[in-house]
């Protein structure tokens, strides 16, 4: 007798049991977040719009191995397409789901834009482009006094409404991102299994090859940066809800180091290392708060450890989700 083969991912997956007792420990400890005081509440809000922006970005650099230093700038872009459109600055009250699909399409257009003139670059000058887009909007904000208030910011922004009902509290602005990142989550693991997302790799591992075999770089290439725009921009809008005050300072080059430090420290190409990323950058600082003098000195040689410790991130690209809940569908 012969023993069947069993497929490679069925090999790898956690029990079955195990992933039960994850899925009910992580469903009870996001019930439990609105319970409690709103400092708390508000620190998870953040974690969560890092999380999407993270999200988003890993699109280009973990997908399809694309180096883009100026993802700030679709957060931007989304930030003030709600500000704008949802404020006294231009008289327009409009509601929360209508700005959020003209962000998207604003973001992705973005994305577009940037995508075409940076078609034939690869590296450090990929980097170098990316890097300048984002400044270029952050400055353009910064100087377009009469549209955007410029440096004073935008402010009186109105509470998202959905369907009559307004979110003017922490607890309920983090239903809003809980729904808005567990949906992108779900899309971009789908996206990362599908065709484009095959494409993405092949780009990733060698794109003058994946030329060679027939894969339209220049379509799939355009395809990362508008849906990771997107993803942005979104992200942007709610942030801008939640604030209720924008300012260019919000955007600055440090967000979108941040962002990408999130991706390389939790693990490239992984949505469960984008969360522990998050996790790391934003609760840490939180929890050296009784350090004030050494709390920067302490995160910076943190991370320098990590790095060292675990170049390819604290979870490596074949842990994934399907890893960790694929028990829960095993036939």
């Amino acid at each position: 007798m012969t023993d069947r083969a069993l497929p490679a991912s069925a090999t790898h997956r956690m029990p079955r049991g195990a992933s039960i007792v994850i899925m009910i420990v992580a469903i009870a400890a996001l019930a439990c977040v609105p319970m409690l005081p709103n400092y708390y509440i508000r620190i998870v809000d953040s974690l969560l719009i890092y999380i999407l922006l993270g999200m988003g970005l890993n699109i280009v650099i973990g997908y399809a191995g694309l180096l883009d230093l100026g993802y700030v700038a679709f957060y931007a872009v989304g930030a003030y397409s709600y500000a704008l459109l949802a404020s006294p600055q231009l008289g327009l009250h409009l509601p929360f789901l209508m700005i959020l699909p003209i962000s998207a399409l604003l973001g992705g257009l973005a994305g577009i834009l940037l995508g075409i003139p940076v078609l034939r670059l690869r590296g450090d000058y990929l980097a170098i482009v990316t890097l300048g887009f984002g400044e270029i909007i952050r400055v353009v904000i910064n100087n377009a006094d009469t549209l955007t208030n410029g440096p004073k910011g935008i402010t009186r922004i109105d509470k998202p409404d959905i369907f009559g009902l307004v979110l003017g509290t922490p607890g309920a602005i983090y239903w809003l991102l809980l729904v808005v990142t567990l949906i992108v989550a779900v899309l971009v693991w789908r996206l990362e299994k599908s065709i484009i997302g095959k494409a993405w790799a092949a780009i990733r591992e060698d794109q003058d090859a994946a030329r060679g075999v027939g894969i339209d770089t220049v379509r799939v290439k355009l395809a990362a940066f508008s849906i990771s725009a997107m993803i942005g921009a979104v992200t942007g809008s709610i942030f801008s809800a939640f604030q209720r005050f924008v300012s260019p300072e919000s955007f600055s080059f440090q967000e979108s180091v941040l962002i990408v430090l999130m991706i390389v420290i939790g693990g490239i190409g992984n949505i469960l290392g984008v969360v522990v990323g998050a996790a790391v950058l934003l609760l840490l600082p939180e929890m050296l708060r009784g350090v004030d003098q050494w709390r920067i000195l302490c995160l910076g040689l943190l991370m320098i450890v990590l790095i060292m410790v675990r170049p390819q991130g604290l979870v490596p690209r074949s842990f994934g989700p399907e890893r960790l809940f694929g028990g829960l569908f095993k036939g």
